[in-house]
């Protein structure tokens, strides 16, 4: 439709190519060499036996691994009295077709930019950007950055979709510590199909504390986003949730591949690992040969960035939405196969006839690059201990007449969807129960990383590697009880917390809290970002004239007006909620809007001085409290 509008990309690195009659293409220039040693069609081919429901599959470990390429920047603004930069990024939403099987017609998906995984994200810690996601595909479009405290405007609340022929500027710090996190489809009733239609990609923030730890780099640092899925006989994508239950999936895919081979060199590798399924848990291991002994691993990183020392293991449970990253030395294995495969019996996953294998790495001989291939260091980063005393709240995830709820509340239920309010700045411990004796529910609560703190039932415990770092995502397995610590900042707002099995989400197990503001921060009633649904920031229908280059400079220059990130100070962010005390405002309101009732807010919008300053300076409550009725 108006795909003549958009930014060419022009990837640097790696070429990733979907085509009617090919299977995914990688260039020589990929992380994907030349094969050296044993051959990734190599003799040690399983063979399984069980049940299929997908089109029975036989090409394992046949075709190599995808990577997604880094995506490029359209424009970088600069602020001429500051020389703060903004990079802006265009990315489309289109539908695609990708060779699953090789001997069925291909496979049509909705992907960004016509891939899946997407292109993914290389952003430096404090360099903010503004991503304009364009939807030129037949659904609706909500995209969340899964692990990055965005404003609520900006977070993919699951009621602010783009229709199809419309586009939305999301606006992004990027001020996090590093981390892997990725970018996914958030529209409400309709997140699991979007997502597993293809609609994912990776989003990596760097900083100068894990650039300096020298860790595998460069093509020794792959993303690996496993998922599950389903297929009918001729190739379609097969939809069937189980009457709410879940979408299991027997076909594993790594990057989009079903089992695919890796060929490495026996050296050091860092592996971003990413459960992309909408309803299956993994637990990973790595096995010499098919099924030999399995190799022990070290974790260095979970969803809220590194740890704060490696954790040794030889395996790694996984529940949707979760990020590990590991360091796996393949030095002892040279002219070998390792096979990553996941263990069956895994909570309440159904298992099929390959569910127990994953893909394959085939170890060449000799090594090209010996850097960044030293011993990882022990210390990785200081976290600091998880506080043990604050206030409780509880959490029930069970299913009541046929619908998945938090608290007996989901989406729908626009007068009661928000639970709570935490007070910001304050730490808080969540129970998350699970009502249920058979099923899973992963919880994932936006904006903040939290730390855990107890698991009963169950497994009955916290695992090392669940402990060892922050965490935006746990996985509650049948009956089980987990208590999460979190301090919740650093932004006021309305936000997300939700079952990560996306079938559960979308049959209505997601809800919301507000974290309600304080004073003496120092924002002004015209720069507060409360409300998920603001206008300003809300989806618009394409024009072309949206895309020239002076129109996004002066986009740019507005959403740097807003000073929506206090210009990437965000140290003093937390030194002044520190500093400061709770909002004594008066006549807060409570009223019904799209985002629920139940949000106690003070005004954010007098109508029509939205913008008039960048200066932070405080102002009373009351001072504007009369000026418009609160949208919230």
């Amino acid at each position: 439709m108006f795909l003549a509008q958009l930014s060419k990309l022009a990837f640097a690195s790696v070429l990733f190519t979907h085509t009617h009659a090919l299977r995914p293409t990688i260039t020589a220039n990929s992380n994907i060499q030349s094969p050296t040693g044993t051959s990734g069609f190599n003799s040690l081919r399983p063979s399984p036996t069980g049940q299929w429901i997908s089109p029975k599959y036989s090409s394992f470990f046949e075709y190599p691994l995808p990577i997604p390429p880094q995506k490029t920047k359209t424009y970088t603004w600069t602020d001429d009295s500051t020389g703060a930069s903004i990079d802006y990024y265009e990315v489309e939403l289109k539908t695609f077709e990708q060779q699953i099987f090789p001997n069925l017609p291909p496979t049509e998906l909705e992907g960004y930019d016509g891939m899946s995984p997407g292109p993914y994200f290389l952003m430096q810690q404090g360099r903010e950007a503004v991503v304009r996601f364009t939807n030129d595909g037949p659904s609706n479009m909500s995209v969340h950055v899964h692990g990055q405290y965005n404003r609520a405007p900006f977070d993919g609340w699951a009621a602010d979709y783009a229709y199809p022929g419309q586009y939305k500027d999301y606006y992004y710090p990027n001020t996090q510590n590093a981390r892997t996190i990725w970018y996914h489809d958030h529209t409400e009733h309709e997140t699991a199909e979007n997502a597993y239609r293809g609609q994912e990609g990776g989003y990596i923030i760097t900083d100068p504390q894990e650039q300096a730890l020298n860790l595998p780099k460069g093509n020794y640092d792959v993303m690996l986003a496993i998922a599950a899925k389903a297929y009918n006989a001729d190739g379609s994508l097969k939809w069937d949730t189980n009457s709410g239950a879940g979408l299991w999936g027997d076909i594993i895919q790594v990057n989009g591949q079903p089992w695919p081979y890796l060929n490495v060199e026996p050296r050091k590798y860092r592996f971003r690992l990413l459960d992309g399924s909408i309803s299956r848990t993994f637990s990973f291991t790595f096995h010499e040969g098919l099924d030999g002994d399995e190799a022990e691993f070290q974790v260095i990183a979970s969803d809220g960035g590194l740890f704060s020392h490696p954790v040794t293991t030889n395996n790694i449970e996984m529940a949707e939405g979760e990020r590990y990253e590991i360091i796996f030395d393949f030095s002892n294995y040279a002219g070998k196969n390792i096979t990553m495969r996941n263990q069956r019996g895994i909570g309440d996953m159904v298992d099929y006839a390959a569910t127990d294998m994953v893909m394959r790495f085939v170890v060449g001989e000799s090594v090209s690059d010996s850097t960044n291939n030293g011993d990882v260091p022990q210390d990785l980063r200081d976290i600091p201990a998880a506080p043990t005393s604050a206030p409780v709240k509880d959490f029930a995830f069970e299913r009541v007449n046929d619908e998945w709820v938090i608290n007996g509340v989901g989406f729908d239920d626009i007068e009661h969807r928000i639970l709570t309010r935490p007070i910001r700045g304050e730490d808080e411990i969540w129970t998350l129960r699970n009502a249920a004796t058979d099923s899973s529910h992963p919880v994932h609560i936006h904006l903040v990383d939290f730390q855990i703190l107890s698991r009963i039932g169950g497994r009955g415990k916290v695992l090392p590697y669940e402990s060892a770092g922050m965490k935006d995502v746990v996985w509650l397995a049948p009956g089980e009880t987990v208590n999460v610590v979190a301090r919740y900042a650093p932004w006021p707002g309305v936000y997300m917390f939700h079952c990560h099995n996306l079938v559960h989400e979308d049959h209505d197990m997601l809800v919301a809290f507000n974290v309600t503001n304080l004073a003496k921060w120092g924002y002004t009633n015209d720069t507060l970002f409360i409300d998920p649904m603001e206008e300003e920031f809300r989806p618009k229908p394409y024009n072309a004239a949206d895309y020239t280059e002076d129109a996004i400079m002066k986009k740019i220059a507005w959403f740097y007006s807003t000073n929506a990130y206090n210009h990437g100070n965000i140290a003093g962010v937390y030194s002044a909620i520190d500093d400061g005390g709770q909002a004594q405002s008066t006549g807060p309101s409570v009223v019904v809007s799209s985002v629920g009732v139940n949000a106690t807010t003070t005004p954010i919008y007098n109508g029509t001085t939205r913008f008039i300053t960048s200066t932070i300076k405080p102002v009373p409550v009351s001072s504007q409290a009369a000026q418009r009725a609160p949208k919230l």
